[in-house]
């Protein structure tokens, strides 16, 4: 056992040094295209927002929508629309 591992320290400047072009190449695809991952193109942020601006907008309309009813009532109401 001990041989073997005599015979790989020869190779741990090569492995180190591999190792630091990695991670130099890793870091500078990150800042060239800010962490994103691959196949993501620019507009990315803009979706984000928007979608986020939409949920709220969901959100706030469900709770128009169930202020002042009775859950019997919106179950009525769904029934009624599901029948049409």
């Amino acid at each position: 056992m001990g041989f073997e591992f005599a015979l790989l320290i020869p190779l741990a400047p090569f492995a180190l040094g591999a190792l630091w072009i990695w991670t130099r190449h890793q870091s500078k695809m990150a800042e060239k295209y800010g962490h994103l991952p691959k196949g993501v193109d620019a507009d990315t942020d803009r979706m984000r927002e928007e979608l986020k601006y939409l949920k709220e907008r969901v959100a706030v309309l469900e709770q128009i929508t169930t202020d002042g009813h009775s859950t019997r009532q919106l179950e009525n109401e769904i029934e009624q629309l599901r029948d049409r």
